[in-house]
Parts: C-alpha cells; sequence; structure tokens
C-alpha cells in the first residue's frame, strides 16, 4: 500500500527526529514512512500479523494492543506526531490529545457519512458525523488544514485534519 497523500504532505513539518505514533497501523505502511524519514515510530494495532515482513524495522516499535477493549496501551508517552488513518474510535479522542507533546503534530484522515453509498465502511460508528474531527480539535490545536470532501472519483468520504499542539 502506499502513503497517504495527506500524511506525506504534512510529515515534513514533524519536529526532526521526534517520537511519532502510528494508531491502527495495519501494515504499517505510515510506521515504515515515518522511520524512513527519521522518526522513532511506535506502531499500535490489534493485529500486527499484516507487519510482519517489517518487524525487524529498528526505528519501530510495534505494540499489539486491543485499542477499543482494553486501557489506553501508552499512559503517560507523548509524541511530536500521531498519525490515524482509516480508523475511527471515538474514545480514543481525549487520550490523542492528552498524548500529544507540545508543539507536537496530529495527522488524522478517516472515513466520513456518505462513505456507505461507495462502500465500506458502513457502520455509522465508523462514520465521523460533518465536522466532527475539526469539533474533535478546536480550542486544543492550532489547526493547520481541514478537509471533509466526497471524492467520488476515488468512490470515498473523507475528513483530513492537521493540527498543533501549542502547549
Amino acid at each position: 500500500m502506499k502513503v497517504s497523500p495527506w500524511v506525506a504532505r504534512w510529515a515534513p513539518y514533524i519536529a526532526p527526529h521526534g517520537r511519532a505514533l502510528d494508531l491502527a497501523c495495519g501494515d504499517g505502511r505510515h510506521a515504515r514512512f515515518l522511520a524512513r524519514c527519521g522518526h522513532r515510530v511506535t506502531a499500535v494495532d490489534i493485529d500486527l500479523s499484516r507487519a510482519a515482513a517489517f518487524r525487524a524495522e529498528p526505528a519501530i516499535e510495534w505494540l499489539e494492543a486491543d485499542l477499543e477493549g482494553a486501557a489506553w496501551p501508552l499512559p503517560g508517552q507523548t509524541f511530536q506526531a500521531i498519525v490515524v488513518t482509516n480508523y475511527l474510535h471515538r474514545p480514543l479522542f481525549d487520550v490523542l490529545l492528552a498524548s500529544l507533546a507540545p508543539g507536537g503534530m496530529l495527522i488524522y484522515e478517516t472515513f466520513a457519512l456518505g462513505q456507505a453509498r461507495y462502500g465500506r465502511p458502513r457502520n455509522p460508528q465508523h462514520l465521523l458525523l460533518p465536522g466532527e474531527l475539526l469539533e474533535m480539535a478546536r480550542g486544543c490545536l492550532r489547526i493547520l488544514a481541514y478537509e471533509d470532501l466526497d471524492e467520488p472519483e476515488q468512490a470515498r468520504c473523507m475528513q483530513r485534519l492537521c493540527g498543533v499542539n501549542p502547549g
């Protein structure tokens, strides 16, 4: 899988050699990208089998954890960047914001309401409401960019946000 253009667009602005978190990392495409950019990465997913071929990458700490049914696996840890793509679990919003170091960047991209007409995910619990990412970050982050788009040419509805902890 290729790196999300949204992540690639904002990654150069992450503090050099910072700690980064790839949440719900899947096959680790963004963890590997961030490691190639010089960051120390923690990649977390409930099942790391899709990333098995890349587990020897020395700049990446792989952590298998249930992000929805267990306690936050990284208590007290902060990151210069948190990347979340194609994943939504609203109870983690506050934890993610609290896990951003001062000056840390949140790069978030996931599916929005309307996606069901194109395919998965269809469950409304996995689809952002209009403006939801922006509201989550309001008053907590300095918003660098936000999009809430229906992209019929790519058969998807997406919200994207990049914000910095002004800390």
